[in-house]
């Protein structure tokens, strides 16, 4: 196998601000990032080409001075989606958030019907990241072409009790994007709405992005090449060795990583395989005694109907006898 699977050049820009897009193909992600940025950063379903199937990261500077960095993911919580791949795909995406994560924007479709499959998608979050990784996550609805701010508003009161948890979990934190639109002050209003909700994630956080332990990491084993990289006094195959043991110390850190992410993400499969079971054999036995039910009900009707002709039949036959006896009389 040997080599590394990253590019040398680890230097990323120094990012005031880093959101990592995650959700489900189709979803929009892509199409997200490229309203954050203004430009198409991003390979998108509505540019008819192949979409994300890699973590991709694109950059721009806002209006304030801030850098801005938006790292687009592949669909990693889609059930086609191998454990390996996924895998290292976290790992690319942790690697080009070195410094941390501001937020998470995790991305629906709000004209598609929520299900427990996408509710379940922030507990595969809290799996690879932890329970602090919930301070910052922020619900981005898509299609806000097609659905406003008072119908998604509507939608999300008489929602499924699984998506009101999810909202209530993301602390209300729910914005809405229209990707299609090209007018300059939608697409100015709904960065600024974003970009609020961000500044507030950041600021109950203490400004401070998220970070955990694999980040950390990696974080490391960077500080130490750009140490290498501005060293001075040392001669060249010096800083050639030092550079080839901290590589290897790198794809070492990297596939430990990996490895840690995708038995996590193995764990987190299995649990969601149970879970989608015991809700099929849930609803399976709900249709069994729905359908008991039925046949029940049907049984009753039939008997109800028996009765009645049974009734009818001797009332006719009442009638009958009657008007005899009144013959027979006259």
């Amino acid at each position: 196998m040997g080599g590394s699977n990253y590019d040398d050049d680890w230097v990323l820009p120094s990012a005031d601000i880093t959101l990592v897009l995650v959700g489900k193909l189709g979803y929009g992600k892509s199409a997200t990032g490229n309203s954050i940025l203004g430009r198409e950063a991003f390979v998108s379903e509505y540019s008819h080409a192949s979409v994300t199937n890699t973590c991709q990261m694109g950059s721009t500077m806002l209006t304030d001075g801030r850098t801005i960095n938006v790292i687009d993911t592949p669909g990693l919580f889609d059930m086609t989606v191998t454990p390996e791949d996924a895998g290292k795909e976290i790992v690319k995406c942790m690697n080009m958030a070195k410094d941390g994560i501001h937020a998470v924007l995790m991305v629906f479709s709000a004209t598609s019907r929520f299900s427990r499959e996408d509710s379940s998608t922030i507990e595969t979050i809290k799996v690879f990241f932890g329970e602090k990784i919930v301070d910052h996550l922020v619900l981005v609805f898509t299609y806000g072409d097609l659905v406003g701010e008072n119908l998604l508003k509507n939608m999300l009161s008489n929602a499924p009790e699984y998506l009101q948890k999810v909202v209530q979990l993301c602390k209300n934190r729910v914005v809405l994007f229209d990707n299609k639109t090209k007018d300059p002050r939608i697409q100015a209003k709904q960065l600024e709405t974003l970009l609020d909700v961000v500044d507030s994630v950041s600021a109950n956080n203490g400004g401070n992005p998220f970070t955990d332990q694999m980040l950390t990491r990696l974080k490391e084993v960077h500080d130490r090449e750009m140490e290498v990289h501005d060293a001075m006094g040392y001669s060249e195959d010096q800083i050639t060795e030092l550079k080839k043991e901290i590589h290897r110390t790198r794809d070492e850190q990297l596939a430990n990583i990996t490895a840690m992410v995708e038995e996590k993400l193995n764990i987190t499969v299995e649990k969601l395989q149970v879970q989608l079971m015991e809700e099929q054999n849930a609803r399976l036995e709900a249709e069994r005694v729905a359908a008991e039910a039925r046949v029940k009900s049907d049984e009753e009707i039939r008997k109800l109907k028996e009765r009645l002709e049974r009734a009818q039949e001797e009332n006719e036959e009442f009638r009958r006898l009657a008007a005899t006896n009144k013959c027979a009389i006259l």
